[in-house]
Order: structure tokens, then sequence, then C-alpha cells
């Protein structure tokens, strides 16, 4: 029996949920590090290459399947997680390339600069999740 269109989308928000949820416990830890080697850099860049795929893909199917159940408002808002995915992947990894590179010249201003890109990367995706959270409850 096929998923009929409500279930497709609970299915694809739960994913949506888990992978963000997933990836924010898994970055806070990250910030135990000193962000001083460009090994750090290439590891916690890496990380948010990763998260961008999944939460693109995810948030992607959860925009499909909310258009597909009509329920455009949600739609919507799996869009918006789709531009700020695509905008956050254009802007925060090129940064943390610069700043990587930076690192490694020794350049003592890039590692509070890298860290400050790290933590908005992490309060972005407490936002998310909260917002994943209260489309939950509204489902």
């Amino acid at each position: 029996m096929p998923l009929q269109p409500q279930q497709f989308a609970l299915f694809s928000t739960v994913a949506l949920l888990v992978v963000t949820a997933y990836f924010l416990l898994g970055s806070i830890p990250l910030l135990t590090l000193k962000h001083d080697t460009t090994l750090d850099a290439r590891f916690i860049r890496s990380f948010y290459v990763t998260y961008y795929r999944f939460a693109l893909v995810t948030a992607t199917g959860a925009t499909i399947s909310y258009a597909m159940a009509s329920r455009p408002a949600f739609a919507t808002g799996a869009a918006g997680i789709v531009i700020l995915t695509v905008v956050l992947r254009r802007r925060f990894l090129p940064q943390m390339d610069a700043l990587g590179n930076q690192i490694h010249a020794n350049a003592e201003a890039a590692i509070p600069a890298f860290r400050q890109i790290h933590q908005r990367a992490i309060l972005i995706n407490l936002a998310q999740l909260l917002g994943i959270l209260g489309s939950l409850v509204a489902l």
C-alpha cells in the first residue's frame, strides 16, 4: 500500500527533524575544538557540507510532500528551509574555506572569526529545529 500524501508529509517532516537534530547535536561538541588548525577547519567545513546536503534533500522532500498533501503553508515553510540551506551553504562554506586558509597562514584573527561562523550555524540550526518541531504540533 503506497503512502498517502499526508503520511508522506509526516514522514518527510520526521526525516528533516532527524537530520536537523542529529547535525545540531553533532555540531555542538565540535565547539570544544580550538579551531586553530587547518585540520579543525577542514573537519568542521566537511561536517557542514554533509549537513547542507542532507538538509537540502530532506527539506525538498518535505516541500514536495506538503504540496502533494495540499498544505501550502507547510510547503512554503519547507521551501523556506530549502532556500535558507542554499543561502547558508553559499555563504558559510566559502567563508570557512577562506578562514581555514588564514588559519593555515597563522592569522590570529581567523580563529575567532571561524568560531563565530560555527556558532552562527549552530544557532540557525537550532532555530530550524524549533520551527520543525512547531510544525509537528500543527500537523
